[in-house]
């Protein structure tokens, strides 16, 4: 049997704080989503100012990031280059940039998905809140 870490409540207050001073410093608003590695939603949070969509919008791109082990921006560029056929994958709904995986001891536990600016600086915002854990 395996042993693998996880996120706590703690981890996901560091990484929101780190992910909501960053939107802060640049100016943007945006949704801020963190789930553990099976999807499922550690926290939100809608920052001032952003438009209703991203609360749909965040939470599919940690969802995506978190079940692919890989940032939502691999999926997102597969399309772009021509595998549309990817567009049917099930449960993935979020195949745009801005879901970051997080990674503890070579084990994802869990992502981040930001949505409200522009992809790459969504994708900015959530590798912040990555950072944060060290």
């Amino acid at each position: 049997m395996q042993n693998r870490p996880m996120l706590e409540a703690a981890d996901v207050a560091q990484m929101m704080a780190a992910a909501e001073a960053e939107a802060s410093r640049q100016g943007w608003a945006v949704t801020i989503a963190i789930c553990d590695d099976g999807g499922h939603l550690l926290g939100l949070k809608r920052l001032d100012g952003v438009a209703p969509v991203s609360v749909y919008i965040a939470p599919e791109k940690a969802r995506t990031a978190a079940l692919g082990r890989r940032d939502s921006a691999v999926y997102e560029r597969m399309i772009n280059e021509g595998r549309v056929s990817f567009l049917s994958a099930p449960i993935l709904a979020g195949m745009l940039e801005g879901g970051v995986p997080v990674t503890v001891g070579g084990h994802v536990v869990g992502a981040v998905g930001v949505s409200g600016v522009k992809s790459n600086e969504d994708a900015q915002i959530a590798r912040a809140a990555v950072a944060a854990l060290g």
